[in-house]
């Protein structure tokens, strides 16, 4: 298939088009500057322009940029650029693909668990209503701008992403040189959940869901066995062969993250319901495994 992609130079973004060339799938990559090679397409998120020209022929588009959750300290600044990455550039892709003659057969577009709020122990599946606070917030106008690819008939997949273990990349990748050094530990009480994927099963996950007719609408993209801060301090150190015996406290927490420490202390026990039915196997289920899987890659993810 011919397929576009944003937010290609990410994480998740690079190992996505890695992995869909070495199968042979043309990968186009959405650029916001002008675009300087062939497989290029420029757009600018917060003018919601893109050069449609370059999506001609794709069947699939998979929209993944957004500014980086843990990449700043919140300000009013900070919180408007989390949201108006996501927003506005979700609504420029949708526009674009809905305005082609051949539109793309699928939209696969990014969201997270961050939709269902603090879950506590709670349990949560695609059919849980969103929760409170701002990521709450945020993730359902994210996935409410693509209604326009969705009303055209797309078929428009949310892939609500939990954290991703990798050992170079994200919010994984700034634990493990601190764990390695026998710095890791405890944040707060340790008992906020983590629902976590590893890198491989995020990326295979996301194939699926483009390879998969029946599945629309919201996809926990979350290994089944979400586990707390605790224990993934636990599984760290096992892996590892590392000392946990740090706590970092919640006042220490508040005090350097600011507003941003809600989300670190409290967390979504999020289930991947939807994923499971139609059949995707994880290759990395528990935290041990995927934890041992991104410390064995040979890149670092």
């Amino acid at each position: 298939m011919r397929i576009a992609v944003t937010g290609s130079s990410g994480l998740i973004g690079t190992a996505l088009v890695r992995s869909l060339r070495a199968d042979k799938h043309e990968v186009v990559r959405l650029v916001r500057r002008p675009s300087r090679a062939g497989d290029e397409v420029e757009w600018d998120p917060h003018r919601q322009y893109v050069d449609v020209g370059g999506l001609v022929g794709c069947e699939a588009v998979v929209h993944l940029a957004g500014a980086g959750i843990g990449d700043r300290r919140w300000n009013d600044a900070y919180r408007k650029e989390l949201r108006d990455s996501r927003v506005l550039g979700t609504a420029a892709i949708a526009d674009a693909v809905t305005s082609l003659d051949v539109p793309p057969r699928v939209l696969v577009s990014g969201s997270a668990v961050g939709y269902y709020g603090d879950t506590g122990d709670r349990a949560v599946d695609e059919g849980a209503p969103p929760g409170d606070g701002f990521l709450p917030r945020m993730c359902v106008e994210w996935e409410e701008a693509a209604a326009p690819a969705e009303e055209a008939g797309i078929r428009t997949v949310f892939a609500r992403s939990g954290l991703v273990v990798a050992r170079k990349g994200g919010a994984w990748g700034r634990m493990f040189p601190l764990f390695k050094a026998g710095l890791g530990g405890r944040l707060g009480n340790g008992r906020q959940y983590w629902s976590f994927i590893a890198l491989h099963d995020e990326i295979a996950a996301l194939r699926h869901l483009l390879d998969t007719e029946s599945l629309s609408g919201p996809v926990n993209l979350t290994a089944p066995e979400p586990v707390t801060n605790g224990e993934v301090t636990a599984a760290m150190g096992r892996v590892l062969h590392r000392p946990t015996v740090f706590t970092v406290p919640t006042p220490a927490l508040r005090i350097a993250l600011g507003e941003m420490s809600v989300e670190i202390l409290t967390g979504q026990r999020a289930l991947p319901a939807r994923l499971l039915e139609s059949g995707f196997s994880f290759a990395f289920p528990s935290i041990d495994e995927a934890i041992r899987a991104a410390n064995s890659s040979p890149s670092g993810v």
